[in-house]
C-alpha cells in the first residue's frame, strides 16, 4: 500500500504565494517520477509540472517562471512552491507518483488540495 498526504492549500490574493507538499508512504523502495497535476470542474485533469529522482523538471507554460517544484527523496516528499498566482491557478492540485515494478510503471495519486486564488 503507498499513500500520499498532501497539505498546504488554502485561499490566497492573486499575486500572492502559496506552498504544497506531499508526503508519500508505506511500500516504497524508490520513487521515479513525481509531480503535480490540477482540476478544475468540468475540466480535464492537467499536468502542472514534473520532477524526476534525478532532479530533472517539467513545467507547464502557463506556471514557468511562478512555480517550482522541489523533492527531498530521503523524506519522499515532493514541494511546490507557488508564487505571483493568478485567478486562473484556481483548481485542485493533485500529486503524483510514479514507482516501477520491475518494468511497469505504476501511477499513485494524492486526495486533492484546493487552490483558491481571488482576484
Amino acid at each position: 500500500q503507498v499513500q500520499l498526504v498532501e497539505s498546504g492549500g488554502g485561499l490566497v490574493q492573486a499575486g500572492g504565494s502559496l506552498r504544497l507538499s506531499c508526503a508519500a508512504s508505506g511500500s516504497i523502495f524508490s520513487i521515479n517520477t513525481m509531480g503535480w497535476y490540477r482540476q478544475v470542474p468540468g475540466k480535464q485533469r492537467e499536468l502542472v509540472t514534473t520532477i524526476t529522482r534525478g532532479g530533472g523538471t517539467n513545467y507547464a507554460d502557463s506556471v514557468k517562471g511562478r512555480f517550482t517544484i522541489s523533492r527531498d527523496n530521503a523524506k519522499n516528499t515532493v514541494y511546490l512552491q507557488m508564487n505571483s498566482l493568478k485567478p486562473e491557478d484556481t483548481a485542485v492540485y493533485y500529486c503524483n507518483i510514479v514507482l516501477v515494478y520491475g518494468s511497469i510503471p505504476v501511477d499513485y495519486w494524492g486526495q486533492g488540495t484546493q487552490v483558491t486564488v481571488s482576484s
